[in-house]
Order: structure tokens, then sequence, then C-alpha cells
């Protein structure tokens, strides 16, 4: 299992929670997610051989999140 953790652009509203951990854990191997509003990071742990870093990330995008940074372990 792979983590990263994903820095946003400051969150707006609790609801933002909710529709990133939704659409991010019907992703196909990924493990976890955890949204920290207060800080605006996604954390996740995914299965590399089946999901990269890079497409979390654009799916952060198309939901109109900027990511300024992302840290993967």
């Amino acid at each position: 299992m792979l983590k990263a953790v994903f820095q946003l652009e400051p969150l707006t509203c609790p609801s933002c929670i909710k529709k990133i951990e939704t659409t991010l854990n019907k992703m196909v191997g990924m493990q976890t997610v955890r949204v920290l509003f207060n800080s605006s990071k996604v954390k996740t742990e995914f299965d590399a051989t089946i999901i990269q870093a890079t497409e979390v990330e654009n799916i952060l995008q198309k939901l109109g999140y900027q990511v300024i940074s992302a840290k993967v372990s």
C-alpha cells in the first residue's frame, strides 16, 4: 500500500469533506481516505498497482480543488 497526502487550497465548507471522501472511496484500489478540513489535507492509502497518485490528484482537480502539493510515501 502506498500513502499520499495532498495539500489543497483552503477548504471553505464542511460538505467538501463528504464530496471528496465519497468520490475517492469509489476508486478501485483505494483503501482509506481522510479529509482534514482545518488543514485542507487529504490523506489517502491505496494499492499502487491499481491507482497512481497522479490519478488521485487529477480527480481532486476535476472536483474543483486546487492541489498545492502531494507527498507520497
